[in-house]
């Protein structure tokens, strides 16, 4: 009899936001996800809310035991050139970055959320 395998999926990075205006304008107008779902446990209590675009899913919690703030996630992308002239023509005020080539064969664009989190969409270009 075989052994059943076990499969694992895609982790769901958890980021701190400390600011619900502010996590909207970078994550769904900067960035263009879309929101998936919220939940408060009460009117005024802290948000927790999902997040995607495509595949990719975040969550982004006020929450101050759910996570720290300063975290960072790699997020692999098909199309870095586009992904690129779509950021910097939004002329978001507190990001415009450039693509960097790095030594261990990717080509990133980096983001800081205004939380201190880093974000680094990445594309992987050989050897």
């Amino acid at each position: 009899m075989s052994t059943p395998k076990k499969n694992m999926k895609s982790p769901i990075p958890i980021l701190r936001i400390f600011d619900e205006e502010k996590a909207r304008d970078f994550y769904l107008s900067f960035l263009e996800f879309k929101v998936d779902w919220e939940h408060r446990f009460e009117e005024d209590y802290p948000l927790y809310m999902q997040v995607s675009y495509g595949n990719c899913i975040l969550h982004l919690t006020e929450n101050h035991g759910d996570c720290c703030p300063g975290a960072a996630i790699r997020i692999e992308v098909d199309n870095l050139e586009l992904l690129h002239a779509n950021l910097i023509s939004k002329q978001y005020k507190f990001a415009r970055p450039g693509i960097e080539t790095t030594p261990w064969h990717t080509r990133e664009v980096r983001v800081g959320d205004p939380f201190g989190n880093r974000i680094v969409f990445y594309e992987n270009v050989g050897r």
